[in-house]
Order: C-alpha cells, then sequence, then structure tokens
C-alpha cells in the first residue's frame, strides 16, 4: 500500500523528500551538525506533514546530539528504565542482549508510546547502533485506519475509551482528532491496557465485560493484519537510519525477531528518546 505514493520526490531547500510506503526517506542531511533554524523548522514541518521521516547515512550519533534533536521537538519525557550502557540519562536503550539493553521492548502489541501519560508522548526518535540481521520496526498510519473503518465499527470505537493499566492511570479516547492536524487518530496500546470504558462521562458509562475486552483487542488488532498487513510499513534497518515518528499519528510494534538470539543474528541496539505530549487526548 503506497500511502503516499501521490508524491514523488521532491527537492527542498535544504534536502530531498523520496517517498516511501509511509513517511518520507531523507539522505541529504547530516544530523549530526544540522543547525540552521530554517533547516531545523522545515524538518519539524515534514513530520507533522508525513508523520515518519527516514533519515539514511547518518553514521552513528552520540547520545548527547540524539537528545539534542529531540529538542527541537519539544521537552523530553524519559520514563522508562535507565540501562546501564545507556550513552544518556534521557535515552532509552534496548536490545536482544540483556547486558547491552533492555529487552522484550515493543512485543506486547500495537500501540502508541506513553498512552499512560495524561499527554501521550508526542514525538518518538529512534536510532539503531547496531543493526542485527533480522529485526524489523512495522509501523502503521493511524488516520488511515480510522477513516477505513466499517461505519458500525467505527461508531463503536467513537463511545470507547482506554483505561491503562497503570495504576491511577488516566482514560483516554479511542479515537480523537490530533491535537496538531485535526485528523482523527487513536490513542491506544495492545498490550498496557486495563480495560475500555463505554461512554465515558456519560450518564450511560461502564466497564467493558471481560468478554468486551477481549473482543475489542482483538478487532483493534485485526485493523492492523487484515488484508495481510498491508497497511503496514516494516522498516527494515540500515546502518545510519535515524527516525523522527509523529507517535500520535503512526502506531508501532517490534517485530518478533527484534528479540532471537545476539549469536543468531548479531547484536541488535537501538536507542530511543520520546517527547512529552502538552494536548491530553480528547474528542
Amino acid at each position: 500500500m503506497k500511502i503516499f505514493s501521490f508524491l514523488s520526490t521532491r527537492m527542498a531547500k535544504y534536502y530531498t523528500l523520496t517517498p516511501i510506503q509511509l513517511g518520507c526517506e531523507i539522505r541529504s542531511v547530516d544530523l549530526k551538525t544540522e543547525a540552521r533554524p530554517e533547516a531545523i523548522e522545515q524538518i519539524k514541518k515534514d513530520v507533522a506533514v508525513h508523520r515518519l521521516l527516514v533519515f539514511r547515512d547518518q553514521g552513528i550519533v552520540s547520545g548527547q546530539r540524539h537528545v539534542e534533536i529531540s529538542r527541537w521537538f519539544g521537552e523530553l519525557e524519559s520514563t522508562f528504565f535507565k540501562h546501564p550502557k545507556s550513552p544518556h540519562p534521557d535515552v532509552f536503550r534496548v536490545s536482544n542482549d540483556r547486558n547491552e539493553g533492555c529487552t522484550g521492548v515493543g512485543r506486547t502489541g500495537w500501540h502508541i508510546d506513553g498512552s499512560f501519560q495524561p499527554a501521550p508522548f508526542a514525538y518518538s526518535l529512534y536510532h539503531m547502533v547496531s543493526i542485527p540481521q533480522k529485526g524489523d520496526t512495522v509501523f502503521a498510519p493511524l488516520n488511515e485506519i480510522v477513516e477505513s473503518l466499517p461505519s458500525a465499527k467505527r461508531k463503536e470505537w467513537e463511545r470507547l475509551w482506554m483505561m491503562s493499566d497503570r495504576r491511577s492511570g488516566p482514560i483516554h479516547p479511542l479515537i480523537y482528532p490530533h491535537p496538531v492536524t485535526g485528523k482523527m487518530t487513536m490513542c491506544f496500546h495492545l498490550g498496557m491496557t486495563s480495560n475500555y470504558i463505554w461512554d465515558y462521562g456519560t450518564s450511560h458509562e461502564r466497564a467493558a465485560t471481560e468478554e468486551e475486552f477481549d473482543r475489542i483487542t482483538k478487532d483493534i488488532h485485526y485493523e492492523f493484519v487484515k488484508d495481510g498487513g498491508k497497511i503496514q510499513y516494516s522498516h527494515k534497518w540500515e546502518e545510519g537510519d535515524f527516525i523522527i515518528s509523529d507517535n500520535l499519528a503512526v502506531g508501532h510494534e517490534a517485530t518478533p525477531e527484534t528479540q532471537l538470539p545476539r549469536d543468531e543474528v548479531g547484536l541488535r541496539v537501538l536507542h530511543r528518546t520520546t517527547i512529552k505530549g502538552t494536548v491530553p487526548p480528547a474528542r
């Protein structure tokens, strides 16, 4: 599914955008040195439009520089376990080797990052510093999923709110307008939801039954995998890749291969930062 197939390679003032299945690829920027205010503003605008920017050929971006790039988009929010080998306190380090990073990350189902926060993370920035032979990260566009829902299912989802599995966590609408673009998107985490609430805040409010919870979770999962998963963009990491994602517009999941043993596929080390959300999801 070529989500941006109507675009062609575009020469911008500061770099070249080449459409990929979801988002755009950029090869003519060196993130390690980029400091032009106009170029940074253009990158921020293009993330809003394209949702996923894949910067190729970046070499190894240091933890400090990863954080500096992240600050273009706002205040960092680092809520995760600090692995001893993380290059910076605000960089979340994940791996297929527990001695090198946190393992099992992203394997609990399709999700956005930070659904347990009052305002989920606005952006996620990823950099693969050690690339295994296998281990894609898979992304999917949330607006297209919402807009393609059958009428009855969309009406049902518009009544649903998700409750985080964190104690005293927030309750968010499953479907809501993106705070920047206004396009309909989703707040969800198929592995970190304690329940769904019907008609939250109304006189008809009630918690989903266990059977309803299982069905709703399966229904959401189905929308990502139906038709052979053609809505998905499976990113095959290359040396030097750095990805900036609009976390509120793009769902993602780590593939099972990301946890294959190091002696089978080589060492996988991914660095990630997350940017604090400023607008809680609302109808």
